[in-house]
């Protein structure tokens, strides 16, 4: 069938843009800086993790724009996560979980990690870090100190997450089961010593950047905190 028969040509640009969608509260236009020259802001998807697609030039160093750029942005929000660490024993709480985006990676899917968990709103960090800590391993933490606020991923992703060091009792060998039903989770603790955790820093078999992370910090302030932490 011809055109002149009616029949719109399905290989025919679109001819009109596709209307923006409604911006949720999670997803705010990014906020002005002397260094953003911004040109276009629009949600083009509003899931659970909204992803706004930006139009933009920044100032360069000798103060001139730079060429215009079209990014996507991922809003994920603040997050947490937490070193579980028992210094009289010296032992720390690792949990084991499955997650689809390293199976994805070509990374074994069952993942070594620290627990974590995203801030609610009107939710305080150090009150995330108890309540994730209490989900995914069944502790309860005597004491909880900030490592550092850091990106994880500030080229696609504003998620900044929030490490805290937790002193904890680990008087067992682990296995214990935890995680919330209510959004499909199973976490398995595993409790190993911060010098085996240390080595699995420095064999790679710690995957992921935040436990990584977390355990390198600890690994640099160990003999610090444990004379302060038993004294």
């Amino acid at each position: 069938m011809s055109e002149q028969d009616g029949a719109a040509d399905p290989f025919a640009p679109p001819t009109a843009t596709p209307r923006a969608m409604p911006r949720p509260a999670n997803a705010p236009p990014v906020p002005s800086h002397p260094l953003l020259i911004p040109e276009t802001d629009e949600v083009v998807w509003a899931g659970r993790f909204p992803v706004q697609r930006v139009r933009f030039r920044f100032r360069k160093r000798d103060g001139t724009p730079s060429a215009p750029l079209t990014w996507e942005l991922m809003r994920r929000g603040q997050g947490t996560v937490i070193l579980p660490w028992d210094p009289v024993t010296d032992r720390i709480a690792l949990i084991e979980q499955f997650r689809l985006p390293a199976l994805a990676a070509g990374e074994e899917p069952m993942m070594t990690e620290l627990p974590a968990g995203l801030v609610e709103a009107g939710e305080a960090p150090d009150a995330t870090a108890r309540r994730e800590l209490a989900e995914e391993t069944g502790l309860h933490s005597a004491r909880m100190v900030p490592i550092g606020a850091f990106m994880l991923m500030q080229g696609a992703c504003d998620e900044r997450v929030h490490f805290y060091l937790a002193q904890v009792s680990l008087r067992d060998e682990g296995g214990t089961l935890a995680g919330l039903d209510a959004e499909g989770e199973e976490t398995a603790v595993v409790v190993v010593t911060a010098a085996e955790a240390f080595a699995m820093v420095a064999g790679n078999r710690i995957r992921n950047a935040p436990a990584a992370l977390a355990l390198l910090w600890l690994q640099v302030n160990h003999a610090r905190l444990r004379a302060e932490w038993t004294e």
